[in-house]
């Protein structure tokens, strides 16, 4: 283990007392934060291992100049100042330097999953009046499928993977990134960007529709996620971060860019494909000098199970100092074991797309294990009820963040294009997080549950709406409710009731049909793992499915009570 070195934050309620964030009236993370660390030329950002464990070693100065390339390719093909440019790419170091270029040039950045199946792509391009795609040939693959129906999108461009062969032609004109980043000029003079300008904007599943687009500026996620990298993740210019999490998601700005980053850390970056190996995850731990470790409460579940445990015993993390886990609550049991095995605390930590870090167990806080922990520093947290009044001690409410008299500016500008839900957020003084929790004696939150019935497995997001828009285009469906229902490894699963049309029998073959026909309709972590034929759903006297009664069922069922 790395010798521990004395925390970021050693007295939180001092931290807490005196926090203050520079915001600038312009500010550019790509200029000001990767230029500053650029000027030390072999400073370390990036320590990157391939899937054929092929190793690169990428400074600040590099990203600092590919990102001023990529600026000026997207400027030389007319990409603007406000532009929306999706980015869907797997753990390449070609992300990160687009990601860096089109902040440098002022456009909104939209990172996507490469999970997205066709029609989610065409359903971003659509909403977000998409000007570009930058993608890799499968997600090149996918968006032929739509092009014709993506009528805003001008820019087609197509990161190819170094030394591999080449793969299926596609079926319209792309842009092959390497021959025109090779070919641009080193240095970027665009115009500057406000720090109230927008800068990236993540989708984020909902209860009722399909995703909302949250927004953010060069303020709230840039600079905000010093919080999230000082307080939380503990990390100096001498560390070396791994967050196992998937850049498509909010998580990676989070872990992957703004917090280590904006602290000077380098990041390991796994080309991990395809299905999570826990012993190939403590491999790396023991190979590679990573001294901080980001992870969903998932894969943590999934080290500590009795053969990745054995392994442990001959494959110690070489200079582990320090484990976060968020995206859903940690099992107590989980944390004791990791413990117990490695000498290490997970401390959990709560926040959300919308957000920067919430509230989390600081290193100079005692872990409650299973409580999220207390406020973070610049936040006021709470817990409300339905007239925004905070509740006392041990009172089940609504997670909420104080916004008056002044807003936090660590938080998404709006729900983009939707007014509607913007406003919805809102109860008197504060922003409501939609999940719910109590607050003990001592200030620390526990989680209970999402206040709407957007389902959270395995650190995704996944709103019921989508599964049963894609149930119902099967013909055997007549109508369906999707719930979450509780599981030992994800948190969560996606569980599916369904009544069937007339001619069609509830057997194992159609519920495996179902699971098929749903992975292909959306993003295959939206499928229903465990399909229930029914005769009758429960529903209000308006006609709304109850699915607070479904999921209750369902809990009864899985405790045995």
């Amino acid at each position: 283990m790395a010798t521990s070195k004395i925390p970021n934050m050693t007295d939180y309620e001092a931290e807490c007392r005196n926090f203050s964030l520079d915001v600038p009236e312009y500010f550019n993370f790509s200029t000001d934060v990767i230029g500053k660390w650029a000027q030390n030329p072999t400073k370390l950002a990036m320590f990157w291992v391939g899937k054929n464990m092929q190793e690169r070693l990428i400074s600040f100065a590099q990203f600092a100049e590919l990102s001023s390339r990529a600026a000026n390719v997207f400027a030389g093909l007319n990409i603007q100042k406000g532009d929306c440019v999706m980015v869907m790419l797997p753990r390449l170091p070609e992300w990160w330097e687009t990601v860096l270029g089109l902040i440098k040039l002022g456009a909104i950045v939209i990172p996507c999953t490469t999970l997205l199946t066709p029609t989610d792509i065409q359903y971003r391009t659509e909403v977000a009046d998409v000007q570009g795609i930058i993608t890799d040939r499968e997600g090149a693959q996918k968006f032929d499928q739509v092009r014709d129906s993506c009528m805003t999108v001008k820019h087609t461009i197509l990161v190819d993977e170094k030394d591999e062969k080449p793969g299926v032609p596609l079926k319209s004109e792309w842009t092959d990134y390497h021959t025109i980043i090779s070919q641009a000029e080193p240095e970027y003079r665009g115009p500057k960007t406000r720090s109230d300008d927008p800068c990236m904007v993540y989708f984020t599943s909902g209860t009722v529709g399909y995703p909302k687009m949250v927004l953010h500026t060069h303020a709230s996620y840039p600079i905000g996620h010093t919080i999230t990298g000082k307080y939380w993740l503990d990390l100096g210019e001498d560390d070396l971060h791994w967050n196992v999490g998937d850049p498509g998601w909010a998580k990676a700005a989070w872990s992957n860019l703004f917090g280590p980053w904006v602290m000077g850390a380098a990041m390991f970056i796994q080309d991990a494909r395809g299905k999570f190996n826990a012993n190939e995850t403590l491999d790396m731990l023991h190979t590679y000098p990573i001294s901080t470790l980001c992870a969903p409460p998932t894969v943590y579940r999934m080290l500590v199970l009795d053969e990745p445990i054995a392994y442990l015993k001959t494959h110690a993390p070489k200079a582990l100092r320090h484990c976060v886990g968020a995206g859903e609550p940690l099992n107590p049991e989980v944390i004791r074991m990791w413990e117990q095995n490695t000498g290490l605390t997970i401390r959990d930590g709560y926040g959300q797309t919308e957000t920067v870090l919430l509230c989390a167990n600081f290193p100079s806080l005692a872990v409650k294990p299973g409580s999220m922990g207390k406020p973070s520093p610049g936040f006021d947290v709470s817990v409300i009820d339905h007239e925004g009044q905070e509740l006392p001690s041990n009172q089940e409410g609504d997670i909420a963040v104080r916004i008056k008299p002044e807003r936090p500016k660590w938080m998404f500008q709006e729900y983009w294009h939707n007014p509607e839900a913007t406003a919805a957020s809102i109860r008197g003084d504060w922003y409501i997080t939609g999940d719910r929790a109590y607050k003990d004696e001592d200030g620390y939150l526990w989680f209970v549950g999402r206040a709407d019935d957007v389902i959270i497995s395995a650190g995704y997001r996944i709103g019921p709406f989508e599964v049963e828009s894609a149930l119902k285009e099967h013909p055997a469906v007549a109508e369906s409710a999707v719930i979450a229902s509780p599981d030992a490894m994800r948190g969560e699963i996606v569980k599916a009731y369904v009544i069937l049309a007339p001619g069609y029998q509830p057997t194992p073959a159609l519920a495996t049909e179902l699971q098929e026909h749903v992975k292909r309709v959306t993003a295959p972590y939206k499928y229903p793992r465990e399909i229930e034929f029914v005769d009758t759903l429960p529903k209000t006297i308006s006609g709304k499915i109850r699915r607070i009664e479904l999921r209750e069922m369902e809990r009864q069922k899985k405790s045995g009570s």
